[in-house]
């Protein structure tokens, strides 16, 4: 079954989705603009490790514990003395979440040029350590910041509405998602495009050396298309807010969307 939402999906930025979806679209991109690109380049699909610590952790959300704890097996009390004492400490105790440092691996695309191994422009699908995470927010800007003072190119893709935008200096409307296309002979100029929950993502160009014809990417479809491949729709209960949740004038266009399409109760 196919996605409800006319573009971004906001139910798949949930920390516990959000990886896999990260992962299935990095791979899509790339099996998609490889055809175009042969035989003067080839798309790499590398990645980048670090460690968050104890309070990047919880600000990110991911469940790794919680979810891969199997549930204690239940105990029978041996006298009644012992079940008095076990209901007393019981009704004392709370669950809680303990603050552990993760390693943290995020995949991104490089455009390289067959015959040199250039890199000829990186592609990026931001997540929420990027955004939200002191050594994540660190990592991903020393990067982008030496890609801008190269002859990279640079495709910035963000799908996530939580954390801070990436710095830019012209102020425009915030909207939940943008694309940014920055050719590294045009700097400082760059293309955005930026797109609302309510809004199709829009089709945008990969840029390849100068003067080179750029390839036109329709993350729409990809999208919609590992939506369906992964099941998504099998997981995903829409009678739940997303999360993150949505502002309340598109709450209620959501409320109205699902139900239109029998999704929602």
């Amino acid at each position: 079954m196919s996605s409800p939402f006319p573009g971004m999906n906001p139910y798949l930025e949930n920390p516990d989705l959000w990886s896999e979806v990260h992962h299935r679209l990095i791979t899509a991109i790339a099996i998609a603009i490889s055809p175009p690109l042969r035989p003067k380049y080839r798309v790499a699909i590398e990645k980048r490790t670090y460690r968050t610590d104890s309070e990047d952790s919880l600000l990110i959300g991911i469940p790794d514990v919680a979810i891969l704890s199997a549930k204690p097996k239940e105990q029978k009390p041996d006298s009644s003395s012992t079940t008095t004492l076990a209901t007393k400490t019981e009704n004392k105790s709370v669950t809680v979440t303990l603050p552990l440092p993760l390693e943290i691996k995020e995949g991104y695309l490089e455009i390289r040029e067959v015959s040199t191994g250039k890199v000829v422009t990186v592609i990026e699908i931001l997540s929420p350590t990027n955004k939200k995470t002191k050594e994540g927010k660190k990592c991903y800007l020393d990067k982008r910041e030496k890609i801008l003072q190269s002859d990279t190119n640079l495709v910035e893709i963000d799908l996530i509405r939580t954390g801070e935008i990436m710095p830019m200096v012209t102020h425009i409307a915030d909207t939940n998602y943008r694309i940014l296309v920055i050719r590294s002979h045009r700097l400082p100029s760059a293309q955005l495009f930026p797109f609302n929950v309510r809004e199709t993502i829009p089709i945008f160009p990969i840029p390849l050396q100068k003067s080179e014809p750029e390839i036109e990417v329709n993350l729409q479809t990809l999208l919609s298309e590992i939506y369906e491949q992964a099941g998504f729709d099998l997981t995903l209960d829409y009678n739940i807010p997303p999360v993150p949740d949505l502002s309340e004038q598109d709450r209620e266009w959501m409320d109205l969307l699902l139900k239109e399409q029998g999704r929602r109760k």
